[in-house]
């Protein structure tokens, strides 16, 4: 069927929206008519090559529609059923059995492979030249699109398709990191590095789980103004003060637990400083290949300090979305309050936008039937 989607076609350049032919859903795979798709910092760095996802591609992870069509051995949804999109994982090995998909062994080929298992891609161009599709089992930035049935979560008929795209990934994962790793305490203390969606996404998670210091660090004031709004009780701006000392002073020797969504080696350092005694420190951001940071391992050591690398919140994204919706729906996880909508016409100007930092979770909306 022609479908309309936005292209990355070379590195670092704008997306064209170009018509595709897309391939009937194959064994295991679900056709969505899409209806949202949140733009993310990984669709970014992916357009700029910083993981070789093979060009042309179709992107887009935070998708969310209604089913069209389902293909062979399919059976968790059909025809007229609401969905979010996620990421893909085998549903086989070690990690996914024990609850972890995030973790899968074949995360890497399944999400950013730019095709199915066998080669295969669902969209050609009009030349009859393949277009790498399946970018984390759904290429959510066509109108349709063929998604692997494991990135598919159901949800009702009546949650608001445009808003929950980006649960799939960057909300998923700010929250996820605080809700299902860290899991504070009520009472306790916690900050958080970067106030851009992921983050915020963590403090509202943060908030939820009742704990009673929340520390914003950033280096935007008006964000960290922003973030006041949600339930942060003090904010740090570490251009103009010593992040890990003034956390110390607030919290009385240290926070309980840190989250780092910049993905900056210098940020990472000053989380691990910030700690407490028996503190929990995890990081989420996605940095260039081969970043490295420095830190003093013999102080590190005297503290007790674990620290957690997080993908996708840890999350099985079947349960805990639903749970953020629930959450939602109960006025206790706002996320709506960082979502920006735009034409899925004006896709280019979301990422500039997300790039900029004026809006903090973009949206594009596709035009409905």
């Amino acid at each position: 069927m022609q479908v309309s989607a936005a292209v990355v076609t070379h590195k670092e350049q704008p997306l064209v929206l170009k018509r595709l032919e897309l391939d009937e859903p194959r064994q295991g795979e679900v056709r969505v008519r899409m209806v949202a798709s949140g733009v993310c910092h990984t669709d970014a760095i992916v357009r700029d090559q910083w993981y070789p996802t093979p060009l042309p591609a179709v992107l887009g992870h935070e998708g969310s529609g209604i089913v069209d069509a389902v293909g062979p051995g399919v059976t968790s949804v059909e025809p007229g059923d609401h969905v979010v999109l996620s990421f893909a994982t085998c549903g086989t090995c070690k990690s996914c059995l024990s609850g972890h998909p995030s973790y899968c062994v074949n995360f890497f080929e399944l999400d950013f492979g730019g095709s199915r298992t066998d080669g295969s891609k669902a969209f050609t161009d009009e030349d009859g030249q393949p277009v790498s599709s399946h970018f984390f089992g759904q290429s959510s930035f066509s109108t349709y699109s063929n998604v692997a049935e494991r990135s598919i979560v159901k949800v009702s008929k009546d949650a608001p398709l445009e808003l929950l795209g980006p649960l799939g990934c960057g909300i998923q994962t700010g929250a996820g990191a605080v809700l299902n790793v860290l899991k504070p305490e009520a009472g306790s203390s916690v900050v958080i590095f970067g106030t851009g969606a992921v983050g915020l996404s963590g403090l509202l998670a943060a908030v939820a789980s009742s704990a009673s210091i929340i520390i914003a660090v950033d280096i935007v004031d008006s964000r960290l103004e922003f973030a006041k709004t949600l339930g942060a009780t003090h904010t740090i701006n570490s251009k103009n003060e010593d992040a890990p000392a003034r956390i110390k002073e607030i919290t009385g020797g240290g926070v309980d637990y840190a989250l780092d969504t910049t993905g900056n080696k210098f940020v990472f350092a000053q989380m691990l400083n910030s700690m407490g005694i028996l503190g929990h420190a995890a990081l989420v951001g996605a940095a260039a290949l081969g970043t490295e940071a420095s830190v003093d391992i013999g102080t590190l050591l005297m503290s007790g300090l674990t620290l957690s690398m997080v993908i996708e919140g840890d999350s099985v994204p079947q349960a805990f979305i639903p749970k953020l919706i629930s959450l939602y729906n109960d006025g206790k996880f706002p996320f709506d309050k960082l979502i920006k909508r735009y034409d899925f016409a004006n896709i280019n100007q979301a990422f500039a936008d997300s790039e900029s930092g004026i809006t903090l979770k973009p949206v594009v909306i596709f035009e409905q039937p």
